[in-house]
Order: structure tokens, then sequence, then C-alpha cells
């Protein structure tokens, strides 16, 4: 009864998940991305109790980086100690002046005190970087203290994980999909095939993607990795059905017969497969550190919308299209 609904709407059936993709993708930009590892500490780990510790003690935000200028003199330092509170994202900025009086000779002042800002000609600030804006500000900060000078702490830590994430991702995907392509190429019949496949696991990708908006936000590691790793350990759904389409056609079954007959064998096959990953990553979902339950939780729904998407989806597609399929056999 399922198979046959499907078959008979199947242009409905891709209408509706053209629309679902559509309102998906719009929805992912409405999903807030957490860039905060700290967030994901257990509440009972000694670096949350210590920071709950900081934040009742002390009044407004805790300092999480710190700049170095090397060869400067009080007042270039009080220069760029105005200049690095402009910074967009940059949210304070302490450093001698806000401790002793600078009027006073430093030599009358506690020298742990001036050390610990100035020693040697080098002025060292310590500055609040606004989340969700440390890679901006970090990038600022650069090119207004030059190479010469130096920036650390956690608020740089943060800004190199947002920016290697993303780019390991990037880089990810463009060598993923292209030897995908390449493979499924090589082992399927028709050129089509492969867009078949793509479009099918895509499509659950971005579904997946867009339903975090009920989540409310990601971290940014699940944000970059998920699709990837989606796309990866899902694909092979797609394969076990359209290869079981192909040696239906070649008893001289319809089209439709033919999908019918795939979907009703390769179906035991898939559901087994995404069983064996759902179960896989809901043990992500047991880890103390919440960015395994973040994590765990979008690879266990993007397995679910790939289930769906290659069940549903890619038999509607593909009879939708089919005749697109027939061509390389018919111009042979």
């Amino acid at each position: 009864m399922f198979i046959q609904f499907i078959l008979k709407y199947k242009k409905s059936v891709v209408f509706f998940f053209t629309i679902l993709t559509l309102i998906s993708a719009v929805s992912t930009l409405f999903v807030s991305t957490n860039y905060n590892m700290v967030d994901y500490l257990p509440d009972d780990a000694p670096s949350t109790e210590g920071l709950e510790v900081m934040e009742n003690e002390f009044d407004g935000a805790m300092p999480n980086a710190e700049v170095l200028i090397e060869d400067v003199s009080i007042q270039e330092a009080l220069v760029y100690k105005e200049q690095l509170g402009n910074v967009h994202g940059v949210t304070d900025v302490t450093w001698l002046d806000d401790l002793v009086d600078l009027q006073t000779p430093l030599q009358m002042q506690d020298e742990s005190v001036i050390e610990s800002y100035y020693q040697d000609g080098n002025a060292l600030f310590s500055i609040t970087i606004e989340s969700e804006m440390e890679v901006d500000a970090t990038e600022d900060i650069y090119a207004l203290i030059g190479e010469n000078n130096a920036i650390t702490g956690e608020a740089v830590n943060t800004a190199t994980q947002q920016t290697m994430a993303s780019d390991e991702a990037l880089f990810a995907a463009l060598l993923l999909v292209p030897t995908m392509i390449v493979i499924l190429v090589l082992s399927t019949k028709s050129w089509i095939e492969p867009i078949f496949f793509l479009t099918a696991i895509g499509v659950s990708v971005i579904i997946n993607l867009g339903t975090n908006i009920f989540l409310g936000e990601i971290s940014f590691i699940t944000q970059s990795v998920a699709p990837v790793l989606q796309l990866a350990v899902s694909l092979d759904y797609a394969i076990f059905l359209l290869h079981a389409f192909s040696d239906e056609r070649k008893k001289n079954n319809t089209p439709e017969e033919a999908m019918a007959k795939a979907m009703k064998a390769s179906f035991p096959v898939i559901l087994v497969s995404a069983l064996t990953t759902f179960f896989g990553f809901m043990s992500l979902m047991l880890m103390d550190f919440e960015i395994g339950a973040d994590l765990g939780l979008n690879l266990v729904k993007g397995i679910v919308f790939s289930f769906i998407s290659v069940t549903v989806l890619l038999p509607a597609l593909t009879l939708t299209f089919y005749r697109w399929m027939e061509k390389p056999s018919t111009e042979v």
C-alpha cells in the first residue's frame, strides 16, 4: 500500500520534498550557532564550577584574551588601549591605568602590579571579546597590532577552532563529493543516476539542517561536521535501491513494476544499514561532554531523514525523470 501510494503520486511526492527543502533552507538562516565550547562542559565539571564562582564574585564579563605590544612607551600603550577598545566585538580593555595612577612615577608603585601589565617596554592588555565575534575581532586586532606583536587566550582559541572547523569541513566536502561522483559514474550505467543519489541525500541534509531551528542553536562543530558525515554514511542507502531497480529492469519489468519490487527487496537492507548507524550515533549522546549529545542528535536526525528521503523521494524522483535514465541505452 505504501509503495503503491508513492508510485501513484510520484510527482506530488517530488513537489512536497521540493517545498520542504526550500523551507528548510530558509530555516537554516535562523539557526543560532554556539561558538563557546564552555557551554558544553558537564555541570559538575571543575571548570564549570570555577567559572560560576568567578561570575558570582566579579561583575561584568571575564577577560578572554591578552594582547602583547612590544617596545612601546606608556603614552603609546594608552593609544593602543583606546584603539583596541574601538575594535568591533571588544567589550572591555584593562591595562595598567585601570589599577594605578600613571601620574605617579612607576618607581613608587607596587612593582608586582606594574610588571603584570608593563615590563621592559612591553605592554600587556587584558581584553574581553564578545561571544560569536571572536573571528572578526581577532582578525581586526591582528591587523591593528601587526606581525611583531601577539594575542592569546580563550577567544583566540575559539576563533582558531571556528576557522579550522569551517576550512576542514569545506576541504572534506570538496574532496568527498567529487570522489563520490567519480565512483558513482564509473559504477552506474546512466549519467543521471549519480545526480539522483546526491539529490536524495542532499535534500535530507538540508532538511536536517533546517530542523535545527527547533533546537534553538547548535555548536559550530556540529554545523561543520554533521552534513559531511551524514552524506558519507548514508549514500549507500541510495545505491542499494537503484542497483535493485536496475536489476529488476533487466527482467523486462515496467519501470513502475521494477521500482515496486526494488523497494520491497532493498528495504530490509537499507533499514538494517540505517539502524546500525542510528544506534552508533545515539551512543554519542551518552557522553558527559555535551558536544557529543549535540553532534549525536544531529546525526541521528540525519540518518532518519536520509532513510525517509531514499525510501520515499528517490523512487518518486527516479520514476519522474526515468526517461533520462533510458537515453544512454537508446543512443548506443
